[in-house]
Formats: structure tokens, sequence, C-alpha cells
């Protein structure tokens, strides 16, 4: 009969492993861990609850999920770390808890994280997103389902990314960065629209029109960003234009980080 749990593995009587679980050499499984149907865990990987594991996903050799979180107002109050299905979570990537008592960081369903991803404490990740190698995101960072982050990255406390986007190789991102939009540089600036997303999305043609109409009013034309805003709702009520007209309005509110500018014309000055 197949041994799914390496013999030198570490797991607390307190965990809830499905039985269908294997655990590679080496891992250690803390209390108040529950790991889900199918999932696969690598050896030297450290599992610290509360943390609950969802199934079919893959951790790969060296991740640490569950840690406390760094930041100096975690003062040991219960937090957890949830995680979803189908992900690939490779090589020492590191998901910390939440902050603040009852919070959780919460990982959807479908994500691949690169090796060397840090996710901090209090983030959403949603469905489908993609982080490449040696990304860290901030504290309370939340990106939307079927964004891109590209390698060597950092993102700010509190930053939103929208659905659909992209972020280029070494940006800096310290604000929102809008969905549908690619955004890449430092200072970072939205380019483009992230064409190759939106082609691989199934978009309508008509749908794709509207955002296309879209950008150019947010990011080609002299609006002021109030103006531009009443300009995108005259535009059409799909699903797309609706998505993008709440999330604008949203990090404009007070407390927010605000958006990525446009791309800067000759003659003028970029709009925070």
């Amino acid at each position: 009969m197949k041994t799914l749990i390496h013999p030198t593995a570490v797991i607390h009587p307190n965990s809830e492993l499905h039985s269908t679980v294997q655990v590679g050499a080496y891992a250690v499984i803390g209390a108040n861990v529950k790991v889900g149907q199918e999932t696969v865990i690598g050896s030297h990987t450290v599992l610290e609850g509360p943390c609950d594991i969802g199934a079919r996903n893959h951790i790969f050799p060296g991740a640490a999920i569950g840690m406390e979180p760094q930041d100096l107002k975690y003062v040991g109050e219960p937090t957890w770390v949830k995680v979803g299905d189908n992900n690939s979570i490779r090589e020492y990537v590191t998901i910390n808890r939440a902050t603040g008592r009852g919070e959780a960081t919460v990982i959807g369903n479908g994500n691949l994280f690169m090796a060397y991803v840090h996710i901090g404490h209090n983030c959403v990740i949603e469905d489908s997103v993609v982080i490449a190698n040696s990304v860290a995101l901030a504290g309370h960072v939340h990106i939307e389902s079927r964004a891109r982050l590209s390698g060597v990255l950092g993102v700010h406390q509190f930053v939103h990314i929208g659905g659909m986007s992209m972020v280029g190789g070494m940006t800096r991102i310290d604000r929102d960065v809008a969905p549908y939009m690619l955004v890449e540089g430092n200072p970072s600036r939205v380019r483009s629209l992230n064409l190759v997303g939106i082609k691989r999305s199934g978009m309508s043609a008509k749908e794709f029109e509207l955002l296309k109409k879209a950008f150019r009013i947010l990011y080609r034309s002299n609006l002021l960003f109030k103006d531009a805003l009443v300009e995108l709702e005259m535009l059409g009520d799909t699903e797309q234009l609706e998505h993008l007209h709440r999330f604008l309005r949203h990090s404009q509110m007070p407390g927010r980080r605000g958006l990525i500018p446009g791309k800067a014309r000759k003659g003028t000055r970029d709009e925070s």
C-alpha cells in the first residue's frame, strides 16, 4: 500500500489532513491546519495554523504558509490563512496570516504563484491570478481575478489591482491599477489596454471596442477625471464598463491610494 506521508514529516495531532493528501520529506504541519483532498505538500514545506487549505493544491518544496504576519501591530490575536482549490504554490513562496482578530489572508482558486513570491498579511487574491517570480505584496493588497504580475516587482500596502490587468516586470506599484490595463515602468504608468489578456478572455468584439473607447477617454483625452467618468457612463452598460467604472469610483474614495496615471503626453503633466 502506497504511503502518502513521508516518515520524516512532522505533523501535529491537532491538524486535519484528508486521507488523499501527500506530504513530502521533512515537511512540518502545525496545529489547526486543515488540508483538503488530493493536495500535494512538498518537502521542507512549513504550514502553520490557523490555516485552511482546499483541494488539489500543489505546494512545492520550501513554501511557508500561515506564519505570523510581519506587522508590528500584530499581538498574537487569532487570524487565518484561507486557500481555495487548484492553486500552484511554487518553491519558497511565503503567505502570512492576517492582522486583526478574526481576519484572514485569502487566496482563491486556480492561481499560480511562482518561486519566491511573498503575500503579506490581509491580502486578498481572487481567482486565476498569475504572479511571477520574486514579487512582494505588502499588507492589505487586493488582486482581482485574471490579473497578471510579471517578476521582480513590489506592491505597496492597500493597493487594489483590477481584474484582467497586466503589470510589467520590475515595476513599482504604489497606487491602484485599473482593470484591463497594462502598467509598467518606474514611475509606473498605464501604457495601453492589456490586449493579450483581453483577446484570450473571449470578450466579444463589441465589448472590446467599448473598452478601447473607454481607454481613450481615460488616458488619451484632456478631460478631467470627473468629466472622464461622466463620458465613461455614457458609453454603455456592459459588464466590463460597469466593472471599470465601479473600480475607478472606489479608487477615489477617502483613504484610498488613488490611480496609477496614464503615460505623460508632450506638453502636459500626469494627473495623480
